[in-house]
């Protein structure tokens, strides 16, 4: 949960794919095995959601930078898998908190949940870049917690996906509410004509060390409830309406240890 060591840990492939580039391999650079951990996992680290959390800035940063595939390894009782298959003596079959990472990236790059939170697009004009919070973010001493990518449809600005790295371990957590910070945006330009609305859809659950109880844009896909099929549940909020200042500023509150993607309406 560091953005900082998830660049790096990227960099050493772009460093690969300028060098075999300048080779004249030109076949597009693909992460055909990867995930959190060594060694299938560690249990309570690898199946937490602080890992959905790096799941989702990793994969939205390789997006950022031109890799074009990336494979997150799975394996019937691995730690880091998104799912268990099978009851086994080893580990209990259902859902794990990694698979919200998956979803929450799906949505990202253009695709509908569970058939909440608008249409679903079409994903293979979309183009990710990262979105600098030194000026967005109340703390830009934190910047290593937390990152932020838009995605493009057709040139077009129609998600920001803002994470919030900062480590919050409900378990071990003392008396007090759950930390929160607030990220401002300002609208110029087009965008500021012609926005119409931003919704908010929240990847969260109880801490980084929460197990269970993930949800994306209010939904579940735990096993136990309809066998991993998608569950909008009545005490999370589905979407969230962003209020839009008249300057065409908006800001977003973001708990520690979750993550938002804003939704743009023209």
């Amino acid at each position: 949960m560091n953005h900082s060591s998830t660049v790096a840990s990227v960099q050493k492939h772009l460093n690969e794919s300028r060098i075999l580039l300048s080779q004249g391999v030109t076949q597009p650079y693909i992460l055909g095995e990867t995930n959190s951990l060594y060694n299938e996992g560690a249990p309570g680290l690898s199946n937490s959601f602080g890992a959905a959390l790096w799941g989702l800035d990793f994969n939205l940063h390789c997006a950022a930078n031109n890799i074009r595939r990336v494979h997150m390894h799975q394996g019937t009782n691995y730690r880091y898998a998104s799912w268990q298959p099978i009851q086994t003596v080893n580990e209990t079959l259902g859902t794990k908190a990694p698979y919200y990472a998956n979803i929450a990236v799906a949505r990202f790059l253009g695709n509908s949940v569970g058939g909440g939170g608008g249409g679903a697009e079409k994903a293979e004009n979309v183009t990710v870049a990262e979105v600098d919070l030194a000026a967005a973010a109340a703390s830009a001493s934190a910047s290593i917690y937390h990152s932020a990518y838009a995605a493009y449809l057709d040139g077009r600005l129609a998600r920001l996906a803002v994470i919030q790295m900062r480590a919050y371990n409900y378990s071990t957590a003392g008396p007090g509410q759950r930390p929160v910070e607030t990220f401002e945006f300002q609208l110029d330009g087009e965008l500021a004509a012609t926005v119409k609305e931003v919704v908010a859809e929240r990847l969260i659950a109880n801490g980084s060390d929460a197990i269970t109880g993930v949800t994306f844009g209010g939904y579940s896909f735990n096993h136990e409830l309809e066998e991993g099929r998608p569950v909008l549940l009545k005490n999370v909020s589905a979407s969230e309406p962003v209020q839009v200042q008249q300057g065409r500023g908006f800001a977003v509150n973001v708990p520690w240890s979750s993550a938002v993607v804003l939704n743009f309406a023209y």
